[in-house]
C-alpha cells in the first residue's frame, strides 16, 4: 500500500562537550573542542514507495558529536542522517510552516542542523584567564516535526469517474501492471507508467463529493496538482457523457480552482462498445466542452497509436 502522507520528527545530533584537561608538565590547558552534531537531510529518489518506511517509524536521529580530548584534539563530528523521499514530496515544518519542495532528481535539502561542539579549556584561555579549569557543553541539535506529502510529478494524469478505463489504458500503453476490474475503486492508490520518456499517472476514480472526502476523497486529488496535462477519461458506455464530465470538473474546481486551467484532453474510452456512427455523435457532444476528444479502445491498436502520438509527438 502506497504511503503518500507522513508526519515524522527529525533530531539532529547534539554537539560534543569540550574537554577540560592540562598538559602533564603543568604548562597550561590542553583540552580540545567537542565535535559538531550530525545534520539531517532529505534527498529525493525515484522510488515512489519511499514514504512507506515512515508509516511505522516516526522519529529519526543523527548521531551526537564526540567530546574533545587531551592534547588539543577535537572530538569527531556526529554522522549525518540522510532520509530518502520520492520526487514530488512537499515537506512542511509543522511548527514554523516553512515549506520545502523536493521536485528534482537527486535534490538534497538540509532540514535539521546539528549542534556545535563545546569549546575545550585550551580554546577558552586568555590573557586574563590563562588556566581555565572548565570547558563548554555542546549545543543541542535542531529538532523538527515535518509533514511529508507526496504529490506525484508526472507529465500526464488520467482522471475520471471510477471504472472509466484509466488503469486499462495505462497498462496498454506502458509497462505498468495496474490492477483492473469491472467495479468501482479497483485503483486504490496512484499508478505510474512510462511511455518513451513521458511519465503518466493513473489517479484513482473521482466521484461526486470527492473534494469533501467522499469515496477516496481528497487523498488523491492532491496528486493532480503538479500534473500539467489531464487526460480526462469518459467511458463510451456511459448513459450521460456530459454529466460524467461535469461531475469530475466540479470536484476539481471544489478542491482547487486552478486545476481547471490545466490543459485537458478528453479520452473517450471503451470505444469498442459502440458503433462508429454513435462514437462520432459522442465526439460531437463532448466537443462542446473540450477542443480535443480522442476515441480510444485498448482493443484497437490504431487508436492506441494516436494516444501515444498525443503523449509523445514524433
Amino acid at each position: 500500500m502506497l504511503t503518500d502522507e507522513a508526519v515524522i520528527t527529525v533530531c539532529a545530533g547534539h554537539g560534543g562537550a569540550g574537554r577540560a584537561s592540562f598538559f602533564k608538565k603543568g604548562t597550561g590547558p590542553d583540552g580540545g573542542d567537542g565535535g559538531k552534531g550530525g545534520d539531517v537531510y532529505l534527498q529525493t529518489t525515484s522510488n515512489l514507495d519511499a514514504l512507506n518506511r515512515f508509516a511505522s517509524q516516526k522519529k529519526y536521529y543523527a548521531t551526537d558529536g564526540h567530546e574533545g580530548a587531551a592534547n588539543k584534539k577535537t572530538g569527531a563530528d556526529g554522522r549525518d542522517l540522510t532520509l530518502s523521499v520520492p520526487i514530488g514530496t512537499e515537506v512542511v515544518d509543522v511548527d514554523t510552516k516553512e515549506v520545502f519542495n523536493l521536485d528534482t532528481t537527486e535534490q538534497t535539502v538540509l532540514v535539521a542542523k546539528g549542534g556545535i561542539g563545546g569549546k575545550g579549556n585550551n580554546a577558552l584561555k586568555s590573557s586574563r584567564m590563562t588556566t581555565p579549569i572548565h570547558a563548554q557543553h555542546g549545543m543541542p541539535g535542531q529538532t523538527r516535526q515535518l509533514r511529508l506529502t507526496l504529490k506525484l510529478l508526472a507529465d500526464f494524469g488520467f482522471v475520471g469517474l471510477p471504472n472509466s478505463g484509466k488503469s486499462s489504458l495505462l497498462n496498454a500503453i506502458t509497462a505498468a501492471n495496474a490492477k483492473v476490474g469491472n467495479y468501482q475503486f479497483t485503483t486504490l492508490e496512484p499508478n505510474l507508467g512510462v511511455y518513451e520518456d513521458k511519465v503518466i499517472a493513473d489517479i484513482p476514480g473521482l466521484i461526486e463529493g470527492a473534494s469533501a472526502g467522499r469515496g477516496l476523497g481528497t487523498k488523491f486529488l492532491k496528486h493532480i496538482e503538479k500534473v500539467p496535462v489531464l487526460l480526462h477519461c469518459i467511458a463510451a458506455d456511459s448513459p450521460n457523457l456530459l454529466g460524467d464530465y461535469k461531475t469530475v470538473r466540479s470536484e476539481l474546481k471544489s478542491y482547487n480552482p486552478r486545476l481547471l486551467k490545466k490543459k485537458e484532453v478528453i479520452i473517450l474510452t471503451k470505444s469498442d462498445l459502440a458503433y462508429e456512427a454513435d462514437i462520432q455523435k459522442m465526439v460531437k457532444t463532448l466537443s462542446k466542452v473540450s477542443k480535443l476528444v480522442l476515441p480510444v479502445s485498448i482493443f484497437y491498436d490504431e487508436s492506441l497509436e494516436k494516444l501515444k502520438e498525443l503523449i509523445n509527438p514524433a
